[in-house]
C-alpha cells in the first residue's frame, strides 16, 4: 500500500498548504511521484484534477468563513487567493449557486467539499481479466502534441485531437499501417523531452516496423514487462471504468508499480459505443521495493 500511503501524504500537504503557493511539482514531490504519474492517479481515483480539488476546498473554506464570521469580503478573497472581489465572486457562485454576500447572511445552500481521504476497494467482486506479457522494445509511428497539465490543457485537448485525427483521416492511415503484435491504433503518453514537469506528450500513433511513413514521427517503447487488462464496452466510460479497478484494486493487490515509462490504450476500428466493444490498457511495471 506504499503508493496509497504516498498519495494521502500528498493530499495531506495540499491540505496543510492551502492558504499557500505551492506548485503541483511540489505536490507530486510529496508522492515520490513524476508529475504527470501523480496527476493521472489522483483523477482517475477522484474523478478531479489536483487543481480543481484545491479550488473547491479554497472555496468549501471560504464559504464557512464567511457563514461564522464577520470579516470583510474582499479579505476573504485575497486570503484564499482571489486577486480581485469581483474573480473570488465569480468563482464562488460557480460553486456554490449563490454569492459571497448570500452565503454570508445564510441566503442559499452551499456546496461543501470536504477533505479527501484515500480508500482502496479489495473486494475483487468484479474480476479483471488480465495478462503479464514480456516483450522487448518496439517502435511506434503516429502524431504527437504536448499538452501541459496547467488549467487542465491536456483534458481539453487531448479528445480535440482525437476528434482531428477522426476527421482527418489519419486513424484510417494508422490502421492500414499497423503491422506489430499489438493490434489497433494506440494513445500512448509519455514524458517530454522538455524540463518543464507539467509538460508530457500524448501520441495517437500504431505499433508498426519499417521506415516513418511520411508526415509520421517515430517513439520507441523501452522494453518491459507488461499487465495488459481487458476493457469491454462502449468509450469513455468502460476505459475509465478499468482505469479506477487497475488503481483501486489491482496495483494493491499485487507486488507491482507503475514503471513510470509510456503507458498505452488500445483502439479498435469497431463502434465505439458498441457494448461488445473489446479494448486493451497496457501499464509498463516494476517490482516493488520492499
Amino acid at each position: 500500500m506504499e503508493w496509497i500511503d504516498s498519495l494521502q501524504r500528498a493530499i495531506n500537504f495540499i491540505e496543510e498548504h492551502l492558504l499557500e503557493e505551492m506548485t503541483i511539482d511540489d505536490i507530486a514531490k510529496e508522492a515520490q511521484a513524476s508529475v504527470f504519474h501523480f496527476q493521472r492517479t489522483f483523477n482517475i481515483l477522484t474523478d478531479s484534477t489536483v487543481g480543481e480539488y484545491i479550488r473547491r476546498r479554497r472555496l468549501t473554506l471560504a464559504a464557512q468563513e464567511l457563514s461564522n464570521t464577520k470579516n470583510k469580503v474582499i479579505d476573504i478573497a485575497f486570503k484564499y487567493g482571489y486577486e480581485t472581489p469581483e474573480s473570488f465572486t465569480k468563482a464562488f457562485r460557480r460553486q456554490h449557486g449563490i454569492t459571497p454576500r448570500e452565503a454570508r447572511f445564510n441566503k442559499g445552500m452551499l456546496n461543501s467539499y470536504n477533505r479527501l481521504v484515500i480508500q482502496v476497494s479489495l473486494k475483487g467482486a468484479e474480476p479483471m481479466k488480465y495478462k503479464i506479457v514480456e516483450r522487448e522494445s518496439f517502435q511506434v509511428v503516429g502524431i504527437k502534441r504536448e499538452f501541459s497539465t496547467v488549467n487542465d490543457e491536456n483534458l481539453k485537448g487531448i479528445p480535440k485531437l482525437w476528434d482531428q485525427v477522426n476527421k482527418d483521416g489519419t486513424d484510417d492511415l494508422l490502421f492500414s499501417l499497423n503491422n506489430g503484435k499489438i493490434d489497433g491504433v494506440l494513445g500512448v503518453c509519455a514524458a517530454t523531452t522538455e524540463s518543464k514537469s507539467d509538460l508530457f506528450d500524448y501520441w495517437i500513433a500504431t505499433e508498426y516496423a519499417g521506415t516513418t511513413p511520411e508526415g509520421l514521427e517515430t517513439l520507441d517503447i523501452p522494453a518491459s514487462r507488461w499487465a495488459v487488462f481487458e476493457v469491454h464496452g462502449p468509450m469513455p466510460d468502460a476505459m475509465q471504468r478499468v482505469w479506477k479497478q487497475i488503481f483501486q484494486e489491482w496495483f494493491p493487490s499485487n507486488s507491482y508499480e507503475h514503471a513510470g515509462t509510456p503507458e498505452l490504450e488500445v483502439y479498435s476500428d469497431e463502434d465505439p459505443s458498441s457494448e461488445d466493444l473489446y479494448s486493451e490498457i497496457w501499464i509498463p511495471l516494476k517490482q516493488k521495493v520492499n
